[in-house]
């Protein structure tokens, strides 16, 4: 691992750093905010999974989210959204390729040698990290913006032992029914890969989360007929899911709804990690 940059923030540090990867089999960087209490010992963690053409640092510059994760005390982790390199399969279109990982392991050409960006969440970097930092594996949350809103919740559900919570801003809701999912995913894991068990909606009826769950939503967000909130909203319902749906009149998919509900689901995901 490299230190890229580290930078007092909020009493802590926040750092950039990199590393070669065995899951996307190219060099990856994430940015890591560790708050004043890690000195002492292992903190809680927060995953933030961020969306479509963004890397490391667009949350890490924009959410807003050191300054809270601070007072409660959490750790916060960056990750990329996708393989990054001169080797690695890209596409001309924003919503595919570098940038557009989707949190799943892709099964076809050319995508299949290092689009693997559910291991590298799962597997590849709490390995890392937890082995690196003052990090407390056993207290884990994870939140996510769009697509990145889309693996905090697939990820999340499949691996509830995992994580404590769940929150998402304004995630790729139903992907296996949009244009945002079936292009990824039909690329990704080809016509006949496994694409439920990366909606969340589908995930949802079928077995929910074993805690709190969650999720802002802009009511003016110009992709809603591409998110589809309003079936997860269903789904939350059908199983009687321990969460909040929130619909945020006049917010869009910005970082503006990011940063504005940023305070709400630290404090959200810090009620659960320190229960």
């Amino acid at each position: 691992m490299k230190t890229v940059s580290e930078n007092a923030c909020f009493g802590g540090v926040q750092g950039v750093y990199s590393h070669a990867s065995a899951a996307t089999g190219c060099d990856m960087t994430f940015g890591l905010f560790l708050p004043s209490e890690a000195r002492d010992g292992p903190v809680p963690v927060l995953w933030y999974l961020s969306g479509l053409t963004c890397t490391h640092e667009n949350a890490m510059t924009k959410a807003g989210a050191q300054g809270w994760a601070a007072e409660q005390g959490i750790a916060l982790i960056f990750p990329d959204t996708s393989p990054r390199g001169d080797g690695v399969a890209d596409d001309e279109a924003y919503d595919l390729g570098k940038g557009a990982g989707f949190y799943v392991n892709a099964t076809e050409d050319p995508w299949a040698d290092h689009y693997r960006m559910w291991d590298y969440i799962a597997e590849d970097l709490p390995a890392l990290v937890f082995d690196s930092f003052a990090l407390d594996p056993d207290r884990q949350g994870i939140t996510g913006h769009s697509m990145g809103g889309h693996g905090a919740l697939t990820i999340g559900m499949t691996l509830p032992e995992r994580f404590r919570s769940i929150s998402a801003f304004a995630p790729i809701a139903h992907p296996t029914a949009s244009a945002w999912g079936q292009k990824q995913l039909g690329a990704y894991l080809g016509e006949d890969g496994d694409w439920e068990r990366h909606d969340s909606t589908i995930l949802m009826r079928e077995k929910g989360f074993d805690g709190p769950v969650l999720i802002d939503q802009g009511g003016s967000d110009q992709f809603l007929d591409l998110l589809q909130p309003e079936a997860l909203a269903e789904a939350m319902m059908r199983r009687r899911q321990h969460g909040i749906f929130r619909m945020q009149p006049g917010y869009d998919h910005s970082y503006f709804v990011v940063s504005s509900f940023m305070e709400d689901h630290v404090t959200f995901h810090a009620e659960a990690l320190y229960a």
